[in-house]
Order: C-alpha cells, then structure tokens, then sequence
C-alpha cells in the first residue's frame, strides 16, 4: 500500500480535495472565479476555520461586512463565526486555494511533528 495518494485538478472551476485525496485531517479546495463572478452565497462554519491562499488574479471578499481587496499572493485566516462570500474583480478571473480545518485542533507543526531521518 503506497503512503501517498496524487491527482491533478485540471482547470475545474472548483476541485474538493478530500475525496480524491481521501483526507483525513484538512479539507482542501482549489476554486477560480471568472471575472466579474462571484460565489453566489455567503457562509460560516460551525468549528472549522478557513485559509485562503490567492494564487492568481484579483477580487473581494467580504467578511462580516468588512471588504478586504485580495491579490495573488495573499493569504487570509478566517474564523469559524465569520460571515464570508468572495468575488472575482470585473477586470480578473481569480484562483484560490482554501484549506478548511478545525479550529484550534493542532498539536505541533514541523518543528514538533517532523522525525528528520
């Protein structure tokens, strides 16, 4: 049994990586708007805290009615209990990554966790 799992997402518009990866610990979606869109609801979470990562293009998001101008490059943590919907700029498509985690649910880091061989 192989200790890793691999895909490509292609160029889907939005690609969920804990079915294909099978995860365990983290959701991870890569997701791209075209310019000028937008995800058409907002949302919370109960107990997981998101991580944006911008990795092209530019947009919005609006976090409990606070706008914050995103540009490739960014990254954003946002708490469970925050209201949060994202747009894509009229004049760029924009591609995130978001990696959804409980709150508050980790140990140690590379530091702690690593075993160097």
């Amino acid at each position: 049994m192989l200790n890793y799992t691999k895909t490509n997402v292609g160029n889907e518009s939005r690609t969920e990586l804990h079915e294909v990866l099978s995860l365990t610990g983290a959701e991870v979606s890569i997701n791209s708007l075209p310019a000028g869109a937008g995800v058409p609801f907002v949302h919370s979470h109960r107990n997981n805290e998101e991580i944006y990562g911008i990795i092209a293009g530019k947009g919005t998001a609006i976090i409990d009615g606070d706008t914050v101008e995103i540009t490739a490059g960014d990254w954003l943590k946002i708490s469970p209990a925050a209201k949060r919907q994202f747009f894509a700029a009229s004049d760029s498509s924009i591609t995130y990554i978001c990696i959804q985690v409980k709150e508050n649910s980790l140990d140690g880091f590379t530091v702690d966790d690593a075993v160097i061989y």
